[in-house]
């Protein structure tokens, strides 16, 4: 292994002068080169012999595990039995670009000669290296989703065919998940068929890239028969054929060349390319960033159904990020166009997706390729950062995927943790803290603090299992000694004190009357009052007091309201809710208090939590979920191996911190003495 990177790596470096000229810009494929580099690594069974073989009539293949004594959950709400791939079973992945691919995806390694950053300046800069430790291009090596997949296949036989489509579209599109692209299927749902190791680089024979340059840019707005751009569940539209400019399918993007200005500093690449405006818009981060239970071939899988019982017939909302921003004054059409004014409170030239994470580059140096001159894409650059909110994930990443002998990529995962925490702490939130004046001797102290959303869509928002934030209040006399604390964690346990006063902002998805709970979304077990995050089963939302975006519309519709909580319109009648949430804290202070008292509230955000970690692993554990070797009937020592991946979940957990929480805004106050009334 420590040599493969170095020597691919001398090979491209050995290339990059034949790229470079325009009548040698050929593609190079390195097929041969990394089957030869691989020889010594097991290596999967082929399609054929695991979806004809012994695995072919496990467990997961056949659906036991979900007989087990956490699936009692019904699916009475959703689809069984309904036929849509060639072997019968319902189809969880019918729309859009389906596998089959006449052009392979070419791994990212195949762009890294132009595109990646050689030197301190470049790195930041040209769009591969920002890319390379972004969650984005590790998708598919996320330790926490592969826990997760395998809960959703023991809920749902065979529901990873939906779930790696958006994980790893490289193994899906070209057939190694459940269509093969050629009429037959194959028994990949599991992740096992997908070529390739969690810690190679990602060259075209690697599936655990995630989302790479050449999948991104061959998407396109509009399907054949001119179908509109899809809003939901990777339902994408792919370029499959020759482009416009020459052999092979477009490289997409928002440029034309050469009309570029000043003259002669942007060249033609050298690959076939097209202007496309849709990488400027919005709507292009719709299909990802808007999840659904599946729409299968006989309909969603699960569907919404509201506290009162009634069943909506949607499509159960698992994520509706791009929804929330274009419900908000950050979605509207004028304030996209420039056409209006920002609205009071709405922080200047955030307007789309793209504008919040893939920010434009104010440096001197801009350019996007090694071989243009420096500053040739000044005030004209997208950062490929794409950073989202998971600054836990990629420190877990850099750890145990990111060495000199591995992905090599170290700099970049701290990069893309530094832009993570960047938008966390600056662009995120704000807090305001008043203290009402406090009386002499024993009495209580009221305290309000406002938290207000900065951004363009629900705070904190995206996916739902784990992901919370909280207020952590904490009160101290003169002499630094604690006289309150409300949302107290335990570092060292993981373990968030949820008192009486705390406020948690989260959504929390159950399944309708589970264990026979008459009338109710259950999110626990009843017996045990352990929590619950069955994804593939959720039909209810039980709460929902995440804070809403500017000018949010989206007060009355069922899959974005807020539930279990209310937030007032901006006025009466507008139709808007208020993007900020007010708490009201009574802090008992004793007369023996050394005054003033110093209040200090802290909203701290965390990406997954103690339950959820320990649920994924236990899961595992009670349905006899094989370890990753014996499931995909290999031997390997990257990744979980010989451990259940909830197991190796886990076990990352505990080594890395246990996904400690981050500070996104804080604010103090001292108290001041009540006025003496006087006497008349």
């Amino acid at each position: 292994m420590t040599l493969i990177p170095f020597v691919r790596r001398l090979v491209l470096a050995f290339v990059v002068a034949l790229t470079s000229l325009p009548a040698l810009a050929v593609e190079l494929d390195f097929s041969a080169f990394a089957a030869l580099a691989k020889a010594n690594q097991p290596k999967p069974a082929a399609p054929a012999a695991l979806a004809h073989g012994p695995l072919a009539h496990g467990p997961l293949a056949h659906g036991q595990l979900a007989q087990g004594p956490l699936a009692q959950a019904p699916l009475a709400h959703g689809v069984v039995g309904a036929t849509g791939v060639p072997d019968g079973t319902l189809d969880f992945t019918p729309n859009g670009t389906q596998p089959g691919l006449q052009f392979a995806i070419d791994g990212a390694e195949a762009c890294s000669n132009c595109h990646r950053g050689n030197t301190a300046v470049d790195q930041n800069l040209l769009p591969q290296t920002p890319w390379e430790g972004s969650m984005m291009a590790n998708a598919a090596r996320d330790p926490l989703f592969w826990a997760a997949l395998d809960v959703a296949n023991r809920d749902v036989p065979g529901i990873g065919d939906f779930c790696l489509r958006c994980h790893a579209p490289n193994a899906w599109l070209q057939g190694r998940v459940r269509k093969d692209g050629f009429g037959g299927t194959v028994n990949g749902t599991n992740g096992c068929l997908m070529q390739g190791d969690l810690d190679d680089l990602d060259d075209k024979v690697n599936d655990f890239q995630g989302l790479n340059c050449q999948f991104c840019h061959r998407i396109k707005p509009r399907g054949p028969s001119g179908q509109p751009p899809p809003l939901a569940n990777a339902n994408l539209w792919f370029d499959d054929a020759d482009c416009a400019t020459g052999p092979g399918p477009c490289r997409a993007g928002p440029y034309s060349y050469p009309s570029q200005t000043p003259v002669g500093t942007v060249f033609d690449p050298p690959h076939v390319w097209k202007e496309e405006p849709f990488f400027r818009d919005a709507t292009y981060c719709a299909a990802c960033h808007n999840v659904s239970s599946p729409d299968t071939s006989n309909g969603p899988l699960q569907t919404l159904i509201l506290n009162d019982g009634t069943n909506t017939m949607r499509a159960f909302p698992l994520d509706r990020t791009f929804t929330e921003w274009r419900k908000s004054d950050f979605g509207t059409r004028l304030l996209r166009s420039g056409m209006e004014s920002p609205a009071p409170g709405r922080p200047e030239g955030l307007p789309t997706c793209q504008s919040c994470h893939m920010p434009i580059s104010t440096s001197e140096d801009a350019r996007a390729c090694v071989f243009t001159p420096s500053g040739a894409r000044k005030s004209n650059l997208g950062l490929h950062q794409f950073a989202g909110a998971n600054y836990w994930m990629v420190d877990v990443l850099k750890a145990t995927y990111g060495g000199p002998d591995q992905l090599n990529r170290e700099a970049a995962f701290d990069a893309s943790k530094a832009a993570i925490v960047q938008n966390l702490t600056q662009n995120s939130a704000t807090i305001q803290l008043s203290l009402a004046p406090l009386a002499s001797g024993a009495s209580n102290l009221s305290a309000s603090v406002r938290i207000t959303n900065l951004t363009g869509h629900k705070l904190p928002t995206g996916y739902a299992e784990g992901r919370r934030m909280w207020l952590q209040v904490r009160a101290v006399d003169a002499n630094q000694q604690t006289v309150f604390e409300s949302g107290a964690y335990n570092a060292a346990s993981g373990v968030l004190t949820e008192d009486a006063q705390i406020k948690i902002y989260e959504t929390l998805h159950g399944v309708w009357q589970r264990f026979g709970q008459t009338g109710a979304c259950v999110v626990k077990d009843p017996a045990t009052q352990r929590k619950l995050f069955n994804i593939a089963l959720s039909n209810c939302i039980l709460k929902d007091n995440r804070i809403p975006p500017l000018g949010f519309t989206g007060g009355n519709d069922v899959e974005l309201r807020p539930v279990g909580y209310t937030y007032p319109e901006t006025s009466p009648g507008s139709g808007q809710l208020v993007n900020f949430d007010l708490t009201q804290y009574s802090i008992p202070v004793p007369a023996n208090a050394a005054r003033p008292i110093r209040v200090t509230a802290t909203l701290r955000f965390q990406v997954t939590t103690k339950e959820y970690i320990e649920f994924l692993r236990d899961e595992a554990q009670i349905s006899n979920i094989p370890s990753e070797n014996a499931m995909c009937g290999r031997t390997q020592d990257v990744g979980p191996g010989a451990l259940t991946r909830g197991q190796f979940m886990f076990n990352l957990w505990t080594q890395h911190g246990r996904a400690p929480p981050l500070d996104m805004v804080s604010a103090s106050a001292n108290t001041v003495a009540a006025l003496a009334k006087k006497r008349k």
